[in-house]
């Protein structure tokens, strides 16, 4: 076909696309119900944030998951893949307030839009199972496990400091203040202690630790990452009494060796002994001044930056138990009171960090673990020595090893009743308070006689109130809302007064994998029959920036719903996938760096299945996509060569081109056809390199197509030919499903059965087998031949014919042969 009649015969992407989603809606074809004759299996991207469209990344990550679903779904699985919204938050309220709209109006004509923009895309999703969490039939249900954890135990209320924007009206995590302003208005953050309620994680932290073991479909990095954000110590508890005072200092250790080496103590500006300590002291004001100072440049800096190191003495003095030693008592900067007790035993001679502050401070440095062989000289250290040895000034350990050591000091404090053995969390208990209007109502009543009343179950949901009118303060806070407030008490009937916090929307996405599989269920969060089928999702996908917090969470939901006795498993995700970002121009794509690509426009001008073929082409999954333009354009060649063949071959009238089906061309044809199968199913299966299986398909078709020297196409027999489309489309039809159900509509396959009806193909391990190999001859690692051989040619023989091949003999020239490499199967390399 000339160049000119291609040009006139392009794929209809736009056409094509339309008729196939139409179709697949009005058939339903993805819908699913529980089918115990099948097995299931569960594939769930992240569920996105309503925000007004989609970008690269989204589709990125959607299409992974569609191919995933497709994939499995042709191999015989009866697969579970819904979509829903993440759809309350701050950013709804910011946005509505901009616009002058309800936060609910804005959500929702958000996912009316980006729902449209999915489904142009081709997901087989199924939409009947579509909500978002901001719908009172899902929040109601929250509302309902909250009341079953409180009562349970595993929820509480107490009085804690945060970081309090007065124009949000709200409380900011560590990451949302920067410079000490809030990162959304700029204004000035300050501390405040609040009522707030709170979440038991606590109750589950050993068994979060011990359940990643189980994991082993995780990538090892986010096990190790929450690991560490769990950060379980063990180490020993004991109390340093302070001077002319009843009152002690905790403090937790792991290195209970060193404690005879305590040469001051460290507290957390935030620790409540303080007002104690410094009451009447002569710098009582001056290390007030200080704390305050220190807490303003905490609220101001990142948590991952590393400070300056400051202190300031008290002015008192605490007893170290184990030698009676008066040790003085710091304000540090790098205590944090979220860890341990927010004391720190201060050991410079073994602590790097207490070192550079005994450094600063001019405070003594006491060495007492000796590496073996070793002198220390305190005045000499250039730094802390952090390595075992043995015991030196240590009382009556001194001379013993440090790390052997440790149990026997823990156990002396123990019999002298001024410690024990303790183990500590980094993790803390989760704050769900939230002072803002777009989130699911605490469904707690305040009593003045009866106290802390849950909402009963009954009254369920508490409705968020809908203002009227469109007025900016729409958004008002529910502590800014008497007609909210205002109730009677569930028990005594007098005037009560709602809660006004909202839950963290990290509430909501702690669970809504498992609303999936039953969201028509009425009268209860979740039928256990459905959930018991469907659950755990077996491949879960999304970014690895929620390595910690949301995965953290849905773990520790997961096995509280099966404390509650909703669910029978103790982990969500059984395999977790995450994908990496998005990249163009050596950064990742956002609206600020001026980088980003519209997906809307990239489907109007090249169609979905050439968006999703260059986003699974381009890289593999873990890895980051580098937009690339011409990639996309590839990407539509492909397509478009492989529809002009299609339509050249079912146009033909040939009945057979005279060849019969075991000439050496057919042989090839079917040999490359099953070693491409077994290659896109092993890619697909074992680790989803979706780019190394589209290359092993394009592969196969350039054999397809390609024409011989003549120029007429290699004389594969009418059959042959037919096979090796019919399966190529099967492959392709995950990564491109419009395309390739267009192409099996054009073959007159479809009397057979829809292509998404197909059974994945099986290959057969003997025809994909090579008869001949090319290997590659070497001398001194250099190529200097090539030997065509028989496949199942052993290293000896192999050997023997490189030594025979004339070219290579060349190159050796009678040289001294030192070695003989034989790599099985690749090449031979002569060292002379």
């Amino acid at each position: 076909m000339s160049d000119a009649s291609q040009s006139t015969n392009r794929y209809d992407f736009k056409g094509v696309e339309s008729k196939w989603q139409r179709f697949w809606e009005e058939n339903q074809s993805y819908s699913v119900l529980e089918d115990e004759t099948k097995e299931k299996y569960y594939v769930l991207e992240m569920f996105p944030y309503p925000s007004g469209r989609i970008h690269m990344g989204h589709v990125r990550n959607y299409t992974i998951g569609d191919v995933v679903a497709r994939y499995k779904r042709l191999c015989g699985y009866n697969v579970l893949h819904p979509m829903g919204w993440d759809a309350f938050g701050l950013p709804a309220e910011n946005a509505a307030q901009k616009h002058n709209t309800h936060p609910a109006k804005w959500t929702y004509e958000n996912i009316d839009y980006m729902r449209s923009q999915l489904k142009q895309l081709g997901l087989s999703y199924d939409w009947q199972r579509e909500f978002a969490t901001c719908d009172p039939d899902y929040y109601r249900w929250e509302q309902k496990l909250f009341i079953e954890m409180y009562e349970k135990g595993l929820v509480y209320q107490r009085v804690t400091t945060v970081n309090w924007c007065e124009t949000c009206q709200t409380v900011l995590a560590n990451e949302q203040v920067i410079d000490g302003a809030c990162w959304r208005c700029d204004e000035l953050v300050e501390a405040r202690n609040m009522n707030g309620w709170f979440f038991k994680i606590s109750d589950y932290t050993d068994e979060l630790i011990d359940d990643l073991e189980a994991l082993s479909g995780w990538p090892e990095k986010v096990a190790t990452m929450q690991n560490n954000w769990i950060g379980k110590s063990t180490g020993l508890s004991c109390d340093f009494k302070l001077v002319g005072s009843e009152e002690v200092v905790s403090i937790f250790t792991t290195r209970p060796d060193t404690i005879f080496g305590v040469t001051f103590m460290s507290l957390a500006p935030e620790h409540p002994l303080l007002q104690t300590i410094l009451t009447g002291t002569d710098n009582e004001t001056e290390v007030k001044d200080f704390i305050q100072r220190i807490v303003q440049e905490k609220q101001r800096q990142s948590i991952h930056e590393e400070p300056e190191k400051k202190g300031i003495f008290t002015g008192r003095y605490c007893l170290n138990p184990f030698n009676g030693e008066q040790v003085p008592v710091f304000v540090a900067n790098f205590v944090l009171m979220e860890y341990g007790t927010g004391a720190v035993m201060a050991v410079p001679a073994h602590d790097q960090r207490d070192f550079e502050f005994a450094r600063k401070y001019d405070l003594p440095i006491k060495p007492v673990v000796i590496p073996e062989g070793q002198v220390i000289n305190p005045a000499e250290m250039e730094d802390a020595s952090t390595v075992p040895g043995i015991l030196f000034d240590s009382g009556g350990f001194s001379g013993s090893d440090s790390l052997e050591s440790q149990s026997a000091i823990i156990e002396f404090a123990l019999a002298s009743n001024f410690g024990k053995a303790h183990t500590t969390y980094r993790l803390r208990d989760w704050g769900i308070s939230r002072q803002r209007y777009w989130g699911a109502p605490i469904p707690i009543v305040h009593c003045k006689t009866c106290g802390i009343v849950p909402v009963p179950t009954d009254e369920l949901p508490v409705l968020l109130p809908e203002d009227p009118d469109t007025s900016s303060d729409e958004c008002r806070p529910l502590s800014h809302r008497p007609e909210f407030i205002k109730t009677s008490c569930p028990i005594c009937g007098i005037n009560a007064e709602r809660e006004t916090d909202t839950m963290d929307t990290f509430v909501e996405s702690s669970w809504y994998f498992a609303r999936f599989s039953c969201p028509d269920s009425n009268d209860t969060p979740l039928d256990q029959d459905k959930a018991s089928y469907w659950l755990p999702v077996d491949q879960y996908i999304g970014g690895v920036e929620h390595a910690i917090l949301h995965l953290l969470y849905s773990r520790f939901f997961t096995k509280v719903l099966r404390d509650l006795g909703y669910l029978e498993i103790a982990e969500p995700f059984t395999n977790l996938l995450t994908q990496g970002m998005v990249i163009k121009d050596g950064a990742k794509m956002s609206k600020s760096k001026g980088n980003v690509v519209d997906p809307d426009q990239l489907i109007r001008q090249y169609g979905a299945d050439t968006v999703r073929l260059f986003s699974l082409f381009a890289a593999p999954p873990e890895r980051d996509l580098e937009w690339n333009a011409q990639g996309v354009e590839g990407a539509n060649r492909f397509l478009n060569r492989v529809y002009r063949y299609i339509q050249d071959f079912a146009g033909s009238n040939d009945s057979d081109n005279g060849s019969a089906p075991t000439t050496p061309a057919n042989t090839d044809l079917s040999r490359k056809m099953h070693q491409t199968i077994k290659k896109v199913s092993f890619d697909i299966e074992n680790d989803f390199h979706f780019n190394t299986a589209i290359s092993a398909v394009m592969e196969l078709f350039n054999m397809l197509s390609a024409s011989d020297a003549s120029g007429s196409k290699p004389k594969f027999s009418r059959d042959t030919a037919a096979e090796a489309i019919r399966n190529m489309l099967i492959l392709l039809y995950p990564m491109v499903p419009h395309f390739s159900a267009e192409m099996w509509h054009i073959m007159q396959l479809a009397a057979d059965a829809p292509i998404e009806n197909q059974v994945w193909p099986d290959y057969d391990e003997e025809k994909a087998r090579e008869e001949q190999l090319t290997i590659v001859l070497q001398v001194n690692g250099k190529v200097r031949s090539r030997l065509s051989v028989r496949a199942d040619i052993d290293d000896e023989t192999l050997k023997e014919a490189a030594l025979a091949d004339e070219k290579l003999l060349k190159f050796i020239d009678q040289k001294p042969i030192k070695k003989v490499i034989v790599v099985q199967k690749k090449l031979v390399n002569i060292v002379v």
